[in-house]
């Protein structure tokens, strides 16, 4: 009932939509705990998506030069075997799969990643390339359509450029699908590996406005400068521009910066209008421009599993307002 009764004063300022989109529909499906099957799916596809993202994640402590993954502990959908059985089982429904392996650092983030030593960062750059390349296996074997070979390492990705190169020379050799790299969205600029990749990746979480219920109106007046900046690097690197990630919590001022309001979650109340305008303004501001190759939203809970306990705060727009605004950009004719 909550879709119905507030979609009417949360859709009211959307602005008329291009017909024609040439744009990746996706979404992020958490890795769940338990396995799932095709009901897992079935909402996805109602919602006309497109493509889903899998991200099965590795486990390292700051400090440490060590990546673990594929482990008994860990949730099936993060293991190989169930990563496995969702691509299998996402393709029988018609989706196509983007693979994501990801690096959790304990007490930490993987954008602060840092090693005072050569030894160091050998001993690192040695256990990525074994996590990444039994993914890429993976991804090669069920002809995955997308792989994206890291994520928002804001450091490593600028001291250690020629390891990257290396490492998307080779992941070509044993994969031929499209390879993306997802850069933070205050990051991107600095990456300089973007000629030897099919998508300039952006982890899309540009602040745009504190404001507790901003309208779709003032979002698309922040996103102006955004998306001219956008367009001039996706000119000069000759690359369309992939939002790897992009969401908004349910929340008061969610279109802010959201990795403070993740910490204040507990203090914010629920807020479905604000969110609903963050998810419509992007689309608006993004569906017309010939650069952007459109995204994966941050993200979904296969059968409700996999959150972290604040489902009705969290990025996911399942069973929200929000879920109807994506629809209706998922709805949209693909250009070919």
């Amino acid at each position: 009932m909550i879709l119905n009764v507030l979609y009417a004063f949360v859709s009211k300022e959307a602005l008329p939509i291009n017909s024609e989109l040439f744009t990746i529909k996706g979404i992020t499906v958490v890795a769940p705990p338990k396995e799932i099957g095709a009901p897992a799916f079935k909402k996805l596809k109602e919602i006309h998506t497109e493509w889903v993202s899998f991200v099965p994640y590795g486990f390292t402590k700051k400090g440490q030069t060590d990546i673990r993954y594929n482990l008994e502990w860990q949730w099936w959908g993060e293991k190989i075997k169930g990563v496995e059985s969702c691509i299998l089982e996402a393709k029988k429904q018609g989706l196509k799969v983007m693979l994501k392996p990801q690096v959790f650092i304990n007490g930490g983030w993987i954008g602060d990643m840092d090693f005072a030593t050569e030894t160091e960062w050998k001993a690192w750059e040695k256990s990525y390339r074994i996590f990444i390349m039994d993914y890429l296996t993976l991804a090669s074997k069920h002809q995955v359509e997308m792989f994206c070979i890291g994520t928002e390492f804001n450091i490593a990705i600028v001291k250690r450029e020629k390891y990257w190169k290396e490492l998307i020379k080779d992941a070509r050799k044993i994969y031929k699908g499209k390879i993306t790299y997802s850069a933070n969205w205050d990051n991107y600029v600095k990456a300089n590996i973007w000629k030897d990749l099919d998508y300039v990746g952006i982890s899309s979480y540009f602040p745009l406005s504190e404001a507790k219920n901003p309208t779709v109106g003032l979002l698309l007046k922040e996103w102006k400068p955004i998306v001219k900046k956008l367009k001039s690097f996706a000119n000069l690197q000759n690359k369309k521009i992939l939002f790897t990630e992009y969401g908004y919590m349910s929340v008061d001022g969610c279109a802010g910066k959201a990795w403070e309001i993740e910490k204040m979650k507990e203090k914010l109340n629920i807020n479905h209008y604000a969110q609903s305008n963050a998810y419509d303004a992007l689309w608006t501001a993004m569906s017309n421009e010939p650069f952007w190759a459109g995204g994966f939203l941050w993200k979904w809970f296969p059968d409700g599993m996999g959150h972290e306990g604040y489902p009705e705060k969290d990025y996911t727009p399942q069973n929200k307002p929000a879920e109807l605004i994506i629809k209706k950009w998922f709805n949209q004719t693909r250009k070919i």
